[in-house]
């Protein structure tokens, strides 16, 4: 091991000479993190509207536990475990329409319950798993899934019928095939000459007559093929079934990860995901209609642009030979049904992920009438429309339909008439709309949004029409609502930058004065600390856009004109903001690094999430572009704002912040002086197709993106001194990625960079010992490099 990564024991001695009260440690910060207290997750409320839930851990037991408290009290107590399973499976039951009763699935088994009374009758008994209850037929009977097939069971009579008949293969044959002349007669010929064989044929034909006439009172066979089906849906009025096939891909491969470390003692492989350009699997959708016992085909080959390419592909000068263009394979999500049942919406998404449209479907007919249509040529996601973020998307009454949509470049409520096609938008602003839901007599919206500042998340309450919007909190920070059943109360969970999440619940009116139910967030040790307030500031790119980032100041005796520029995963992230962060231990010891003087910048880089369409966009097709250019940028500011050595830079990230450090000390000699790169894409062509594909294409249809975005390709530009840090058994960003950077470093003869790797961890550290031997080795990087003038 090199000398300015050798074990430096030394360094610790800094809590005594640096620190301030209740000094740190990378060990502190790094062991369990339960030393910082517990707070609330996974809330809900119960079908009284009256009990909060949610797991919490005030005893520093070895496990969270569900707690609950009383809306009028606040109290939090510890539910029974014999409770648990129950009070859940209530929680994720359905309601009718007025929710006065409510069903649901319980230990396979399905029961309605009378929110009034309480009172609850079992609907079903038996070894089958039933589950995902609905009221349906004008809310008389209850329909559930039992083994992939609907149920119907009538709440008057109590009567049960089966709905779908699901089979896997094909249809058995109709009619033989034809006779051909020689084979009539003998047939003709033995029908006449025996009496048997005459009875025989008499029979069948009048079975066949009677089938014939009582088809209508027999069940449906709807074969599949050697396909999969899912997301079968069944209308209000209970005549319509609509379902999804699935085909997956063919000849396939997905990367094996060794596992070392093993209780058997042998290597053991673990199957994990295919790359990115990998064949797809493909999805057909369908109606069936009860009543006129048919099955039509949602056909989407006549889509509105359908047809429609990239227009990244005219670079390559890419045409079908016959000048004729093939519709793209399309997901078809929903349909979303109008409380009544006058209406379904369906969600259909381009594979490609370049289109979404919003369509009207006829499931008499399966045919399809466009509503909106979404079209990004990067691809589309937002706040409550994108694979990251859950769809929101329901009915105002039986002709308006309401979802969110990034058409003014920032994520926001509109509706559309379906009648009339009207379109109209019900927030609108330079701010995202982050969560939205429609009260139950559907006049109001209650949102999230970020419209006091990007790194708020505040609650308001908004007429459906757009009217009268009124803001609900009003604490800085981040808030996060839970709205109860009958909607009398708002939860929510509340954190600042160094005060992590708390819970609180008010009455559900302008004005109201919160309760706090937990208080435990912080244990006595984590409080002894006076955790920073960082500053969240603004700089200009070098293309004018202003970049927001959290600047981490250390006291005016203890700067010694270094910094560190702290680059945040997941690329779609936000981390410059006024809540509880993610990275709670980065966090922590960017306290410890401006305890030893250093300044501290966290950039919310191009890609960022929380600041509309084009900031999300902005890596599209060139990854390590205007996001590496941001923390550029941010390092200039750096030197030109708070006197720092521009010579005495670092960064450092993990998964997507590893990426954009390998970036930058391959593609900006200079800038920074020493990188740590954890858990890095070395080469996007070996990432997954999900994320990969829409911001790059495909490795094989767009070559240009990835060369340029890979760092693989670039590690002939290293300078300065590189630490790359890799968990062996990484099922996200495979081990393999950093061995081949690894061995492209030692055919280029490079020599400033050193390999950490952990043979038990998986692309999250779970190990306390794991997390601290990282942060000692990057710790003792930046001290030893970027202090050694």
């Amino acid at each position: 091991m090199r000398k300015w990564l050798l074990p430096a024991i030394i360094l610790l001695i800094f809590d005594n000479t640096y620190a301030q009260q209740g000094s740190l440690t990378v060990e502190k910060i790094m062991r369990d993190p339960k030393w910082i207290g517990t707070s609330p997750a996974h809330i809900f409320w119960g079908t009284d509207s009256k009990t909060l839930y949610f797991n919490w851990n005030p005893v520093s037991a070895q496990d969270d536990s569900l707690y609950a408290a009383a809306a009028d009290s606040a109290r939090p107590y510890k539910t029974a475990p014999q409770e648990r399973a129950l009070i859940q499976a209530r929680a994720n039951g359905s309601y009718n329409r007025d929710k006065t009763a409510l069903v649901y699935s319980y230990n396979g088994d399905i029961y309605m319950m009378n929110i009034s009374s309480g009172t609850v009758k079992r609907i079903t008994s038996t070894t089958a798993y039933e589950s995902n209850p609905q009221f349906c037929f004008g809310e008389k009977q209850v329909v559930y899934q039992q083994e992939q097939n609907l149920y119907a069971w009538d709440i008057a009579g109590g009567t049960t019928r089966q709905l779908t008949s699901f089979q896997r293969g094909s249809a058995p044959s109709g009619e033989p095939a034809a006779l051909n002349k020689q084979e009539q007669w003998l047939q003709t010929e033995q029908l006449q000459l025996m009496q048997v064989l005459r009875e025989a044929k008499a029979r069948r034909d009048s079975a066949k007559a009677f089938n014939e006439a009582h088809r209508s009172q027999q069940l449906r066979v709807l074969y599949t093929g050697d396909k999969n089906h899912d997301n079968i849906i069944i209308s209000p009025d209970g005549r319509f079934i609509t379902y999804r096939l699935y085909t997956g891909p063919t000849g396939v491969r997905s990367t094996r990860v060794p596992s070392f470390v093993t209780e058997s003692g042998f290597t053991e492989e673990l199957a994990t995901r295919t790359k990115v350009g990998a064949a797809q699997g493909s999805f057909e959708s369908f109606v069936y209609d009860r009543q006129q016992d048919t099955v039509l085909p949602i056909a989407t080959d006549k889509i509105p642009g359908i047809t429609d390419q990239p227009d990244y592909l005219e670079g390559y000068k890419r045409a079908d030979s016959n000048g004729t263009r093939k519709p793209r394979p399309v997901v078809i999500h929903g349909p979303y049904w109008s409380d009544a049942g006058t209406h379904a919406i369906v969600d259909i998404r381009s594979e490609d992920n370049k289109d979404r449209w919003l369509m009207l479907l006829d499931a008499a007919t399966g045919k399809l009438k466009l509503l909106n249509r979404q079209r990004d040529e990067a691809w589309i996601a937002g706040p409550g429309i994108g694979w990251n973020s859950r769809t929101r998307l329901g009915w105002i009454d039986e002709n308006t339909c309401w979802y969110q949509s990034e058409a003014s470049g920032y994520s926001h409520i509109y509706t559309t008439h379906v009648n009339t096609g009207q379109t109209k938008a019900i927030t609108s602003g330079r701010y995202e709309v982050l969560d939205a839901e429609l009260s139950q007599d559907k006049k109001y919206f209650y949102l999230v949004t970020n419209e006091t500042a990007p790194g708020e998340k505040q609650l308001y309450r908004i007429h459906a029409d757009g009217s009268n919007k009124v803001r609900l909190t009003r604490q800085a920070g981040a808030h996060e609502m839970f709205l109860s059943p009958d909607e009398k109360w708002i939860a929510y969970r509340y954190s600042y930058t160094n005060q992590p999440w708390e819970l609180y619940i008010m009455p559900n009116k302008p004005g109201a004065q919160p309760v706090q139910v937990t208080h435990k967030a912080q244990s006595g040790e984590f409080r002894s600390y006076p955790w920073r307030d960082p500053e969240v500031i603004t700089f200009k790119a070098r293309d004018g856009a202003p970049v927001h980032a959290r600047i981490y100041i250390p006291e005016p005796a203890k700067k010694n004109g270094a910094a560190v520029i702290f680059v945040h995963g997941a690329g779609y992230l936000q981390n410059a903001h006024k809540w509880w962060s993610l990275y709670f231990r980065e966090y922590m010891f960017h306290n410890l690094l401006a305890d030893k003087g250093y300044i501290v910048m966290d950039i919310d880089y191009r890609g960022s999430a929380g600041y509309g369409r084009d900031w999300r966009t902005g890596i599209y097709r060139h990854m390590g572009g205007r996001d590496l250019d941001d923390q550029v940028d941010g390092a200039q500011y750096l030197t030109a704002h708070y006197g720092i050595d521009g010579n005495r830079i670092g960064i450092y990230g993990g998964s997507y912040g590893g990426f954009i450090t390998l970036m930058a000390m391959f593609t900006k000699p200079g800038t920074f002086a020493a990188g740590a790169a954890l858990r890095s894409v070395t080469d996007w062509a070996h990432y997954n197709h999900g994320y990969t594909s829409n911001i790059l294409n495909e490795p094989f249809t767009d070559s240009i993106a990835y060369r340029r975005s890979s760092p693989i390709y670039f590690a002939e530009g290293l300078r300065g001194h590189l630490l790359m840090c890799h968990g062996m058994v990484d099922v996200n960003v495979h081990f393999q990625d950093i061995i081949r950077l690894s061995q492209r470093l030692i055919e280029l003869g490079k020599r400033n960079w050193e390999l950490a790797v952990y043979p038990v961890e998986d692309h999250g550290f779970t190990q306390p010992s794991s997390w601290t031997d990282e942060y000692n080795r990057i710790l003792t990087l930046f001290d030893t490099i970027l202090l050694k003038n």
